[in-house]
């Protein structure tokens, strides 16, 4: 939606979409992981999101903003009946809609380059 390339790095806003009952084993990007560079924030548009905040998993519903700062270990997953739809705001704005767009290819890589992988787009997997 507006990536750091087009907010001078400031930030970055990203739609992102999971089917109901997607768990994190079958979402790479939504597993246990933190950040050292970056803050993550998400806003629930639709459905019901669940998201480890490093401490516990807690539940967040439409209209919900749930905050991550850097270094913060974190997770999330649909576990609800029905699709959700939240933004996904990264600050500052680096570009991690490469991360996006290459993520699915990823899933081909062995495990040496997928932790380069990673380690490129500031994802530390727990």
């Amino acid at each position: 939606m507006a990536p750091g390339s087009v907010t001078n790095g400031e930030f970055g806003l990203f739609e992102w979409r999971m089917e109901a009952r997607q768990p994190v084993t079958l979402l790479e990007a939504a597993r246990p992981h933190f950040h050292k560079t970056f803050s993550e924030w998400f806003y629930v548009l639709e459905g019901e999101i669940t998201l480890f905040n490093g401490d516990e998993w807690i539940k967040g519903g439409e209209g919900d903003f749930l905050y991550v700062p850097p270094n913060r270990p974190h997770a999330f997953r649909n576990d609800s009946d029905a699709a959700v739809r939240m933004l996904i705001l990264f600050s500052p704005g680096i570009a991690r809609e490469n991360f996006f767009l290459e993520v699915g290819a990823a899933k081909g890589l062995d495990p040496e380059e997928l932790a380069a992988f990673y380690a490129r787009h500031d994802q530390y997997n727990l």
